[in-house]
């Protein structure tokens, strides 16, 4: 299995000068991800202050009995208690069948830069991946994309969920999944792995209660052997070992508002978007309410001295919600700017594995962490992958295509130089001159209606219209003659944009792995994790 490396451009501004490490974004961090320094002076950091690493050890043994595992697991789980212990971590949303493919290339992320870390420092590292399982919105994580006629069909999950239920609630209907999944296999086309692809996740659906089982089992099933850990933030028992750290929150929800606010001032400064959307009332929390069945954004309304949330339908002094999260913190939940913190005062991070977008997000919370005397770990962009079929990269090589510049832009300049090329220039100039010899007429007898009866007028531009529209019928008709003559060489590009820039979107936001397992197997996996990855920001080709 060939890698190849590109210096592609990010999905973002912000991450783009990340990458780079510009002199623009770097202010906005406390390490630089490609320093190998950096290492050290964190490792320093971290062993001035203390980590309740045996009671987050102990809650995942327990969390992950009901999953696939492996003596690999079971030995990070030991390590995970040492008093040296480091995590590589990085966090999605439990997609529908484990999701797009940037969540596979989050966990790879995960586990190969753990891998390294531990290599290269002498101490334990271990990989954990966090499920926000208490993420509410379902439409993100319900559906897959499919190929259907050289074209991108999104093929949505059927049952319905009205309330804004966390996904670690949402119960999975295995009746509706099983047939669903079935369809959906079926359609990758019949392969010599699509039977054990179908037992695969028939086994998988029948051993989860819930979406996010559903997607633990699945990662854990395709990375059980290489030590992964994972939570989930909505898992209930993970919440308790929460409390405290919810208190602080509470306790000091003015300071994280204000240093995020002031922040994003020195970040729009630099020229660069704000990535969280915020307000100076914002609580940075919900809570979930029961009655309502629903999880609610809260924020702090000062004239009341109290924290409401939908509109007032529920509020709390402060007291009240420290108590609530001193009793029931499973009813809490973090946000966008405080799970970063969350997640810090729980694991010993080295690294933290983060999407382009993640990137812009946590650069706005440097002030924060320095409100509670921390600072962020290194941030570590994951590894952007492109899968390269044999038969995909012989078209790109057919039609003299560049590979980064179709992995950026696809092949709709190309492809429209080509469509000019093989015009009929004669047949062109044909209906150019056809055309503005009608418009020509028609002017003269617009001039002579006017004179005539200037009520005419709009049937007169109504039946040029239609002669217009004529024209322009049969002179499409003609360039689908002209196309046809040069279908082969047309479907080429077609499918080298399906299979790498399809909707115009890079691979990894389209694709699922279950396609690619289907094709190749589930040693797939095992194939992908022999290959030697360099956490440099490059593009990564894996040529198939």
């Amino acid at each position: 299995m060939e890698i190849l490396n590109l210096s592609l451009p990010a999905t973002n501004l912000f991450a783009s000068n990340y990458l780079e490490q510009s002199v623009e974004v770097q202010p906005f961090f406390h390490y630089r991800y490609n320093d190998s320094q950096e290492d050290m002076k964190r490792i320093a950091e971290l062993n001035n202050r203390l980590f309740p690493r045996i009671e987050v050890a102990q809650h995942i043994e327990s969390f992950m009995e009901s999953f696939p595992t492996s003596e690999a697991v079971k030995k990070s789980i030991d390590k995970l208690k040492l008093a040296d212990s480091l995590v590589v971590i990085g966090g999605q949303q439990a997609g529908i069948l484990t999701g797009p493919l940037y969540s596979i290339h989050k966990v790879i992320s995960i586990i190969k830069l753990a891998e390294q870390k531990e290599r290269q420092l002498g101490v334990p590292v271990i990989p954990v991946f966090w499920i926000a399982g208490e993420d509410h919105d379902f439409q993100e994580v319900n559906h897959v994309f499919v190929e259907n006629k050289q074209s991108v069909d999104k093929w949505v999950y059927p049952e319905k969920v009205h309330q804004k239920k966390m996904v670690s609630d949402i119960v999975l209907d295995k009746g509706i999944c099983h047939s669903w999944v079935q369809n959906l296999i079926k359609n990758f086309g019949e392969t010599e792995y699509t039977n054990g692809l179908l037992a695969l996740a028939e086994e998988q659906i029948a051993k989860s209660t819930t979406f996010v089982d559903f997607f633990a089992n699945l990662i854990m099933e395709l990375f059980k052997d290489y030590g992964l850990l994972i939570v989930d933030s909505g898992n209930k028992e993970f919440r308790q070992l929460q409390k405290e750290f919810f208190k602080q929150q509470i306790e000091h929800h003015d300071r994280i508002t204000h240093s995020l606010l002031e922040q994003q001032k020195q970040i729009e400064k630099k020229g660069f978007p704000n990535a969280i959307d915020t307000s100076e009332n914002a609580a940075n929390l919900f809570y979930y309410d029961q009655r309502l069945n629903e999880r609610l954004l809260l924020e702090f309304e000062r004239e009341n001295d109290c924290f409401v949330g939908k509109s007032g339908v529920i509020s709390f002094s402060k007291e009240e919600l420290i108590s609530i999260a001193n009793e029931n913190p499973a009813v809490l939940s973090n946000n966008v700017v405080t799970r970063p913190l969350m997640q810090e005062w729980l694991f010993p991070t080295i690294a933290f594995i983060a999407g382009p977008g993640e990137i812009a997000y946590w650069a706005e919370l440097k002030l924060v962490f320095e409100q509670f005397n921390i600072k962020m770990p290194p941030i570590v962009p994951r590894l952007n992958i492109t899968f390269l079929d044999r038969s995909v990269e012989t078209d790109l090589s057919e039609l003299n295509l560049d590979l980064a510049e179709v992995l950026s832009n696809g092949t709709k300049q190309d492809k429209g130089r080509f469509l000019e090329a093989i015009k009929d220039q004669e047949l062109e100039q044909l209906f150019t001159n056809t055309i503005n010899l009608l418009l020509e007429q028609y002017n003269l007898i617009k001039v002579k209606t006017e004179q005539l009866d200037r009520g005419l007028l709009p049937m007169l531009k109504k039946n040029e219209n239609y002669l217009l529209k004529e024209i322009g019928f049969m002179k499409s008709k003609l360039e689908e003659n002209v196309k046809l003559q040069h279908d082969i060489v047309l479907k080429k590009y077609a499918r080298v944009d399906l299979a790498l820039r399809p909707e115009g979107s890079p691979q990894e936001r389209i694709w699922n792995i279950f396609y690619y397992l289907n094709q190749y197997g589930q040693n797939f996996i095992n194939d992908i994790m022999t290959g030697s990855y360099e956490f440099d920001g490059r593009h990564k080709v894996i040529k198939l």
